[in-house]
């Protein structure tokens, strides 16, 4: 469902914003996650298992995420939209690889983080694309 050019974007370390069904009355708000694309072409992530989007999830197992190149670039985005599964395994190994991705993990802060991710159960959220909507300048 990807093109060339959503790869480019999607291989980079951007961040994605995961949009889930809310709870009661609010609206939906968007939040941004860390992520890569699988070798299956869906769109990974991780949470804690206490988040309350794991919940809402569960009620509603569906999302979209958009990624979308920073300012000073040409526009350029990618939105999905898809069927969620929950993973108890493989949350912790995606964490420490989109940590390597995103951060420099020399900084004792950022182990800190990464160590605590480690000792916790860490829940890997696979979207998997039903609809793609793109947009490049």
């Amino acid at each position: 469902m990807f093109r060339d050019e959503d790869f480019a974007l999607l291989a980079r370390p951007l961040y994605a914003f995961l949009t889930v069904a809310p709870r009661g009355g609010r609206w939906p708000a968007p939040r941004p996650v860390w992520f890569e694309v699988t070798d299956d072409g869906d769109v990974q992530m991780f949470s804690l298992l206490d988040a309350p989007k794991l919940d809402r999830l569960r009620e509603h197992p569906r999302a979209s995420v958009v990624v979308a190149a920073p300012p000073g670039e040409p526009e350029h985005w990618v939105s999905v939209e898809g069927a969620v599964t929950l993973h108890d395994e493989g949350g912790a190994e995606l964490a420490a690889r989109l940590a390597d991705r995103y951060w420099d993990t020399s900084s004792p802060n950022h182990q800190k983080f990464r160590d605590e991710w480690a000792a916790s159960t860490v829940v890997r959220i696979v979207v998997h694309p039903e609809v793609v909507n793109r947009f490049s300048a």
